[in-house]
């Protein structure tokens, strides 16, 4: 094929979108070199975008820096990280939505047009939201200790974790027999 501006033989095919339909351009190497290589003119026009652009990937850049240092925050009652939440959808527990609010807030906008749950809530524990957070520090706690071999740490925190899920199950069973309170 020869080149469209003179007769040599084009090395260069060229498609580009004009007005959303392809436009070819078949071009050998000098003429493909004067084609690519903008003007003095087009130069000046051209590199206050490039200026534009860079600044824009320098932002991301920055961007990405502060992604990087918000995965390595993890939440202080269970222990999970942004990037943890990140990979695997789910928060470990409701301490997570006060503790990475300014992160989620945008999300659940997106996603449900709200930032605070409106419907149905679980009958047996409405209340025990408090209490099951408790109970997933103490149990962090506990493997903590256990981890550093203090184990009477360890077994005052099982004592107290224990106390919890007995007052849970005695206030279940209370309501198993008078369903109506």
């Amino acid at each position: 094929m020869k080149c469209q501006k003179c007769d040599r033989q084009a090395t260069f095919h060229i498609t580009d979108l004009v007005d959303g339909k392809p436009s070819e351009l078949h071009l050998c190497e000098h003429c493909a070199q004067s084609f690519l290589s903008p003007s003095q003119e087009e130069a000046a026009q051209v590199l206050p975008a490039m200026a534009g652009l860079l600044a824009q990937h320098l932002a991301v850049g920055e961007t990405a820096d502060q992604l990087a240092r918000l995965d390595q925050r993890a939440c202080p009652v269970c222990g999970i990280t942004y990037l943890e939440f990140r990979k695997h959808g789910r928060l470990g527990c409701p301490h997570d939505y006060v503790y990475f609010a300014e992160q989620l807030e945008p999300l659940l906008m997106n996603i449900h047009d709200q930032t605070h749950h409106i419907g149905k809530v679980p009958k047996r524990c409405p209340q025990g939201a408090d209490q099951q957070t408790q109970l997933i520090r103490l149990r962090r706690e506990m493997k903590d200790a256990v981890s550093s071999e203090n184990y009477e740490k360890a077994s005052e925190l099982r004592d107290q974790i224990r106390g919890i899920e007995g007052r849970n199950l005695s206030s279940e069973s209370m309501e198993e027999k008078d369903p109506e309170s």
